[in-house]
């Protein structure tokens, strides 16, 4: 490779290499979800594993010899990182003669080339990537549980170790003082042994500067892995919220979707909080148990007695605390969908004067998340009520207990064992009673647990973005005998109609409404499959095509288009890598939006304000065409997409239609049928069936539905055409 090569190309070779590994695994990856896969410009070898992995694959970066790669198995390639930003194919190799065999990914038809080990190596560092099926399903696509989430813990092996290590030798220098301690006070004052106080006190510094610096590396740890564990929880719920189909959200509200996620932080603070915590200190019991059955075995077997007690307690109260817990939860869910909605809704609330009614709702639902957290808090302190005289007891009932055995005659303790003893338990007590209140806490992990998993344990769209075809779509439609019913629905969507529109054609799509116009269009996009019969693109069943090149290769136009926050640019080539100013300047006029834009402040750099609320209603619908047409699509789909717009623009629009439809299949629904007489077909749908599909002209001779909301709709023009033919009689 030379040193001309740019980024671009640096970047397409990797792809490029990656993509002819996976296909000798029999998985087809899509190079445009690689443009997406690294910020950077060109693909870093994780960035590389982590598209290669969200593709259904196994993958892993790793640093080979020469002999390694000599003596890696090969079920496919291995994929080479080279040095200059490039990357090759190593189909084979021999350590004996120093050759290994590499081929140009961007030339897979070619002959390997024979290289020899001292050339690879000034082109390769080591750097590879290994591929292979995945023989279980990835942990992003396994059930989300609680063993999910120890799982992600227990991943950071090497930390954990550190911890444990530090944990075990904080443990044992916690023994220090209660017996240098006990050897003050039963020799160093009872014998005026100086010497021996000076070594004492100096073993004291020690011990307590090496305890500070390893109490310190200890949270150092802590807090990193707690970081850790944290951002790929992030990653995983947001990663899994996208994957999650369309349908569930409109089931579902915002707030209470965003509330029931948001228990998986709680979950967190638990397994690398109190459970974290908790775990390290039971290590002391590792130590200090031992030596105190051996001072004191009596006084041992009351206090871990007593922690036994505290733990039937606490476990007498779970099951009411749960179901408290799970009302205060649902509470609180409540009042978080009506925050979500009202802050969505604030427009329409505003112009409604609907302050108080909205008011008064939440009130309500503040009233009844407060009873509940009442509730709740009332119940969850008679646990501690009910402990607290045996914690008081451990603390100092023990030191009066021993006291009462040595006048009793009993028992033999000198005082500084006594007051070691009484250390040591206290310190003895914390994990065991950390232990005896852990199952409390662990019922509130598996509770949060529960309402993460009620999310995120949907099906999820993941398969169907992964596996699949990926043809050359041109843009055919077929619709052969498809039926299709809502969930909970008592009649269907769509019943068994069928129709074929040819590439390139347009498709208009009339009816009343609950017809079935915009079910034909979710039915397009993939984002119901649950249907019988076909769907077909080019012939092949839509089921069978990879839904992210199906909607990468279909733009869309709803009669309410979120815009995201950002420049009107970034508006424009969302989501579209690679596109260029150009490109979103060219589809900007073919909507009809370039001349507003050029009288924004700073063009097309404008930036958008949340919710645009610094744009019309026909300036958003006119982006929303621009950016549903900036990536070429072969099939567009416009679902009421001039209903927001003023007549001026709608005519700006319409006088488009021929130059955005050159080249593409168009799918148009629209209650204006005025809009649709320029469409090569016109289906009728009536009650989720399809009653006829002609042209305009034809439609109005033969078919009473289509003739009524045509006169419906003209009738002023119908009735002005009669009064000039009277007027001219």
């Amino acid at each position: 490779m030379t040193d001309e090569m740019t980024d671009a190309a640096r970047r397409a070779r990797r792809l490029a290499a990656v993509a002819q590994a996976a296909r000798q695994h029999g998985v087809e990856m899509d190079t445009a979800t690689g443009l997406r896969c690294a910020p950077e410009a060109v693909p870093s070898t994780a960035a590389l594993a982590d598209w290669a992995r969200g593709q259904g694959l196994w993958a892993r970066g790793v640093r080979l010899s020469f002999r390694q790669l000599a003596r890696a198995r090969r079920e496919a390639p291995i994929v080479l990182l080279l040095a200059d930003g490039g990357a090759a194919l190593a189909v084979a190799a021999d350590p004996a003669r120093g050759l290994a065999w590499l081929r140009d990914p961007e030339a897979p038809g070619e002959e390997p080339v024979a290289v020899d080990e001292l050339r690879l190596s000034h082109a390769w560092t080591g750097e590879a990537l290994l591929l292979r099926r995945a023989r279980e399903a990835p942990a992003e696509e396994q059930p989300f549980d609680l063993g999910w989430v120890m799982r992600l813990v227990l991943g950071e092996r090497r930390m954990l170790r550190d911890i444990a290590l530090a944990s075990l030798a904080l443990s044992l220098l916690a023994v220090v003082p209660a017996l240098l301690t006990s050897t003050i006070l039963d020799r160093v004052i009872a014998r005026h042994a100086w010497s021996t106080l000076e070594l004492v006190a100096a073993l004291l510094v020690i011990t307590v500067g090496i305890e500070a610096l390893l109490g310190h590396a200890r949270r150092e740890l802590l807090q990193v892995l707690s970081t850790r564990v944290d951002a790929k929880l992030n990653l995983h719920v947001f990663d899994r919220l996208l994957a999650l189909p369309l349908g569930y959200f409109e089931r579902h509200p915002a707030g209470e979707v965003n509330h029931q996620v948001a228990q998986i932080f709680k979950v967190r603070a638990f397994l690398t909080g109190r459970l974290m915590t908790t775990a390290l200190d039971a290590a002391t019991l590792l130590v200090l148990l031992p030596l105190l059955l051996l001072l004191q075995p009596l006084l041992t077997g009351v206090v871990v007695l007593c922690a036994g007690l505290i733990a039937l307690a606490t476990a007498a109260f779970l099951p009411a605390m749960r179901r408290a817990q799970g009302r205060v939860i649902q509470a609180e869910m409540a009042k978080h969908a009506l925050m979500v909605e009202t802050v969505h809704g604030i427009r329409a609330i505003k112009s409604l004067a609907l302050e108080g009614t909205r008011r008064e709702a939440w009130d309500a639902r503040v009233a009844a998340a407060g009873h509940a957290q009442l509730a709740a808090g009332r119940l969850g302190s008679w646990p501690v009520t009910v402990t607290l005289p045996l914690e008081r007891f451990i603390d100092r009932g023990v030191l009066a207990l021993a006291a009462g055995l040595v006048l009793a005659g009993s028992a033999e303790i000198q005082v500084g064992a006594l007051v070691a003893f009484t250390m040591l338990s206290g310190r003895l007590a914390a994990p065991l009673l950390g232990l005896a209140r852990l199952t409390g806490d662990l019922e509130e992990a598996r509770m949060a647990v529960r309402h993460v998993a009620e999310v995120l344990n949907n099906p999820t769209e993941t398969q169907a973005m992964q596996g699949g075809l990926r043809p050359a779509i041109q843009g055919e439609i077929a619709f052969e005998a498809v039926t299709f019913t809502y969930p909970g629905a008592r009649r269907p969507a769509l019943d068994g109609i069928s129709f074929r529109v040819p590439a390139g054609a347009m498709l208009g799509l009339v009816g009343r409404s609950g017809s079935g116009k915009s079910t034909v269009t979710r039915l397009l996009q993939g984002i119901d499959r649950e249907y019988a019969g076909a769907v077909r693109i080019d012939g092949t069943d839509a089921k069978e095509i990879n839904l992210g090149h199906l909607r990468r290769n279909l733009g869309i136009v709803l009669q309410d288009n979120i815009l995201l926050r950002g420049t009107v640019r970034d508006n424009i080539l969302a989501g579209r890598p690679g596109l260029t100013a150009e490109d979103a300047a060219r589809a900007a006029r073919l909507a009809g939006a370039e001349e507003f834009i050029e009288r924004l402040p700073r063009g097309f750099e404008t930036l958008i304000e949340e919710g645009s609320a610094n744009l019309s209603g026909g300036q958003r619908q006119r982006l929303a065409i621009a950016r549903a047409i900036a990536g070429e699509p072969r099939v567009l789909i416009l679902d009421e997409a001039t209903s927001a717009l003023d007549p001026e623009s709608e005519a700006v629009v319409n006088a488009n239609l021929a130059r955005l439809a050159e080249g593409r299949t168009m799918v148009i629904v629209s209650h204006r049928l005025s809009s649709l007489v320029g469409c090569d077909l016109i289906a009728v749908l009536d009650q989720g069936r399809l009653v006829d599909i002609a042209p305009h002209a034809l439609l109005l001779e033969r078919c009473e539905i289509y003739r009524q909301l045509w006169m419906q709709q003209n009738r002023h023009i119908m009735q002005e055409a009669g009064s000039r033919t009277l007027a001219a009689e």
